[in-house]
């Protein structure tokens, strides 16, 4: 199961609803605090329920949200490559197309809702059945769904299988199945048990900050033993063994318990008849909780969450790679995420270029993608555009998430990706634009019907004259002549305009070729 799309309402500065898509390599890039990171957080609140490095709290309601009287938090993963069959309740396999769990575009579409930062309410938009005859089926016992059978004679080839008798009743009403997109509430009632079910097929996800607090108390996820005991604990075969020693030492404390309480009964009847054995099932054994101690540890037993920035991201760079060979040898059902915060930080510029080396061939192991925020020109330069997602603010202050254009300089040009990642505006980059249009012959074209400012150019002599030429040239021959000082001196804004001219001079250019 992989993640397509993320969608933010209400949380943080994500006041609108915002939408960003997911590739196998996503790179998140924009200015400084401008929500990069809480895209990630997101992510880590969704998957890991508070228990992950990320808590929700109020704080996090957006603001203008919470003076409108809206204190709900919306969070909206949707998924593809989704599972071949599933198990939804009790041991039979089903699909979740056959189970019509999927949204109208045929995705998995998990969206959980937060209260004043409450509790999840947890919800499936799903292309559902809405014909009164055979609705509402996932809530219904088994009783019930034999009710249906005998109603409407339908058959069924086993009716003691709820998915079997489900998928009779559809397939009975398939001239009229009135399907129609709603959000099904999966936390509640019958459907409870689904969810517990469902979650068991989405990706582990793991977010490695950039930088945060260390305590005693901190559970020092960006420790990478700590996530392998993590992704080691998700084995199937480790799971079936873990659960049958659950399964042993259960059986034989009911034994102790059952023969303690036959003593008591002799004893005490009244006393005895009271009390009963609780025992924890299989599945709310935390058994990641027996290594919790595990560490990489230095001189004097020092954890290397507590060592230096630069050390603790040099161990997490070679951990990376480790992975990145050892997901590409094994294969692996359970899908994974990586999420990493500026993994620039204290990093030198060739450990830089071996990181996101390291990255791009973890994020073409199956069942694996890779989340990124940064701030680095020499990551970026390593990537494709199409891995680059910009966060911006529009016209009207709301955030919006967008793919990046491709270059319109046909080489590659560090300033072109500074500006197009980045916002970075350089005369640098004005001059390249400018050059590269008239190395292509293509200046004359480009001068075509644009408004001209008053240029005051300075002779040999001494004399000055007055030109009338684009605000391009305009900047252009300040650019290279910052000795006339006869002209008012162009503005950010106006190199800015000048620059985005020439962009889409450009690709306005090679359409019509």
């Amino acid at each position: 199961m992989r993640i397509k799309s993320l969608r933010l309402k209400n949380f943080r500065g994500y006041y609108n609803e915002t939408s960003i898509d997911f590739d196998d390599l996503t790179v998140i890039v924009g200015k400084n605090d401008i929500g990069k990171s809480t895209v990630l957080e997101a992510l880590d609140i969704f998957f890991n329920d508070g228990k992950g490095v990320v808590k929700l709290d109020k704080d996090d309601v957006n603001k203008t949200a919470l003076a409108a009287g809206d204190s709900n938090i919306s969070i909206a993963v949707i998924f593809d490559d989704l599972p071949a069959s599933v198990v939804i309740d009790s041991t039979n396999e089903t699909t979740l197309a056959g189970e019509y769990l999927l949204n109208a575009a045929g995705h998995l579409e998990v969206i959980k809702k937060y209260t004043n930062a409450g509790t999840a309410k947890v919800f499936i938009n799903a292309n559902h059945p809405q014909n009164p005859a055979c609705t509402d089926l996932l809530l219904r016992k088994n009783a019930d769904l034999k009710k249906i059978l005998r109603e409407h004679d339908i058959e069924c080839d086993n009716s003691s299988i709820n998915a079997k008798i489900r998928a009779a009743i559809w397939n009975h009403f398939s001239y009229d199945l009135d399907l129609e997109e709603f959000e099904m509430d999966v936390k509640e009632g019958e459907t409870k048990d689904i969810w517990e079910k469902l979650q068991a097929y989405l990706p582990l996800y793991t977010l490695f900050q950039s930088d945060r607090k260390n305590s005693d108390s901190d559970s020092e996820v960006q420790d990478p033993l700590k996530e392998a005991v993590k992704q080691i604990m998700a084995d199937t075969e480790i799971t079936a063994l873990l659960a049958d020693v659950a399964e042993r030492v259960e059986q034989r404390l009911i034994d102790v318990s059952n023969s303690t309480l036959e003593k008591l009964q002799e004893m005490n009847p009244e006393v005895a008849s009271s009390l009963k054995p609780v025992i924890p099932s299989a599945s709310a054994l935390k058994w990641a909780d027996v290594f919790k101690s595990v560490s990489i540890t230095g001189d004097e037993n020092i954890p290397i969450n507590k060592r230096g920035s630069g050390i603790k991201r040099l161990v997490l760079l070679n951990f990376f790679r480790a992975e990145a060979e050892r997901r590409q040898l094994q294969g692996h059902t359970r899908s994974i995420i990586y999420a990493i915060e500026e993994p620039e930080t204290s990093q030198h510029t060739d450990h830089q270029k071996m990181l996101i080396r390291a990255f791009k061939q973890l994020a073409s192991a199956a069942n694996t993608q890779v989340l990124l925020t940064t701030h680095s020109c020499t990551i970026v330069k390593g990537l494709d555009f199409g891995n680059l997602r910009l966060v911006s603010v529009d016209a009207g202050g709301n955030k919006c998430i967008e793919s990046i254009v491709p270059h319109q300089l046909p080489y590659p040009s560090l300033n072109e990706i500074n500006y197009i990642a980045f916002r970075d505006l350089t005369e640098e980059y004005h001059n390249e634009l400018f050059g590269y249009i008239e190395a292509e012959e293509m200046l004359t074209d480009y001068k075509l019907g644009r408004t001209t400012v008053s240029y005051h150019r300075r002779r040999r002599s001494g004399d000055v004259v007055i030109e009338s030429i684009t605000l391009t040239e305009f900047i252009r021959h300040q650019i290279h002549h910052p000795e006339n000082t006869n002209n008012t001196r162009y503005t950010f804004d106006q190199l800015t305009f000048s620059v985005d001219s020439m962009r889409d001079f450009i690709v306005a250019s090679r359409v019509s070729i």
